[in-house]
This record gives structure tokens, C-alpha cells and sequence, in this order.
């Protein structure tokens, strides 16, 4: 699929993670695994087993993950390097959900949610997370969910790269995705219907 954004007229391929761009991935993601050797299990497990297999079994881990299928989410190229990366799946791949206090359901509606982006240093300020947000949306209704929901942060201030690994607010707001709660007062869950063809 290809995503177009006008700010600096960013052309992105982006692609679901399979495992022929599995490579791909490890050089986006580098040694550390993106951030502190997550692999982006961090919502796929309860803490405890995160914190056990902290890198080198978290990569194992989720290089089983994309083997096995459907792929967790997509990769975004930019002449033909891999940028950037967002998870995605039906709510409930992701157990960590389930027990945060912030992030409980909103509902009983069946969510696809959207919990994790990583972008390359130089491609970060750019676009890139909105980019993929657009592809996400259209993967997601291509799987047939209706709603497509995220927990970006909104912090008072700028924040560590680190820190915003949910992405932020304004940029699900300029993908069409809007608030349907606030638990905590930087942490919005936000929601894009999805018109099922």
C-alpha cells in the first residue's frame, strides 16, 4: 500500500510485517530492539515475563510472532529503507491492555487497537506516524474491523522519543481519529469508525 502525506510530500511504501521483511525490521528496530529490548512484546505480555525475556527473548519471541501470523502490524519504506513500524491488532492480542487502569475498554464494541510506533531518528518530525496511522486504518478494514482505536500520550511538554512510543495525540487527531475517553491527563483513548466496504 502506498501512503502519501503533504507535509514535506512524504511518499511512504508501507508494507504488513511478514516474514520475508523480517530483516527489514531487525535494521529498523536495531540491536536494542527499538527501545530497551522490547521487540514491541511490551503489550503482548504481562510484565513479569516482559521483564524475564528483555531482549534477546523478546526478539525471539516476536520473530514467532510474525512467523506464525497474521503480521502485528506495518512497515513503512522510504526508498526502499524501512522508517518506521506500528502494531496493530484486535484488542485483545494485547494482554497488557487488560490490566491497565487508563486503558480498561470503553465499551463492549470488538476494537482493533493501534499501541505501538517506531521511527527511524532521522524520519522522526516528518510525518511518518501519520503515514502509517492512514495504512493502519486501511489494513484494518481490510481485516474487516469496524473501529480502530489508539492510546497516544498528550503530554504539557515535549517529551523523550521514548516516552511516546504510543504516539501522540495530534497526530491520530490530523488522521481523523477522535476522543471517546480520558482517564488520566495525558493519556486520551482515541477512535477511527471504519466504513467496511
Amino acid at each position: 500500500m502506498k501512503a502519501r502525506n503533504s507535509k514535506a510530500s512524504l511518499n511512504l511504501l508501507v508494507h504488513p510485517l511478514t516474514p520475508d521483511c523480517w530483516a527489514d525490521l531487525e535494521r529498523l528496530f536495531g540491536p536494542r530492539g527499538a527501545c530497551a529490548g522490547c521487540w514491541c512484546m511490551w503489550w503482548r505480555l504481562p510484565a513479569a515475563t516482559w521483564r524475564a525475556q528483555r531482549g534477546e527473548g523478546n526478539h525471539r519471541a516476536f520473530r514467532e510472532v510474525v512467523r506464525r501470523g497474521p503480521p502485528p502490524g506495518l512497515l513503512a519504506y522510504a526508498e526502499g529503507e524501512p522508517v518506521g513500524w506500528c502494531a496493530l491488532a484486535p484488542r485483545a492480542v494485547y494482554v497488557r491492555l487488560a490490566t491497565s487502569r487508563t486503558l480498561q475498554p470503553v465499551d463492549d464494541r470488538p476494537v482493533w487497537s493501534v499501541v505501538c510506533f517506531f521511527v527511524a531518528r532521522t524520519w522522526r518530525g516528518r510525518g511518518v506516524s501519520r503515514a502509517l496511522l492512514e495504512a493502519a486504518k486501511d489494513y484494518a478494514r481490510a481485516a474487516e474491523a469496524r473501529c480502530l482505536e489508539g492510546y497516544p500520550v498528550e503530554p504539557g511538554r515535549r517529551q523523550a522519543d521514548a516516552f511516546v512510543y504510543s504516539g501522540l495525540a495530534s497526530a491520530f487527531r490530523r488522521a481523523g481519529f477522535v476522543e471517546v475517553a480520558r482517564r488520566s491527563p495525558t493519556r486520551p483513548i482515541m477512535r477511527c469508525e471504519l466504513a467496511v466496504a
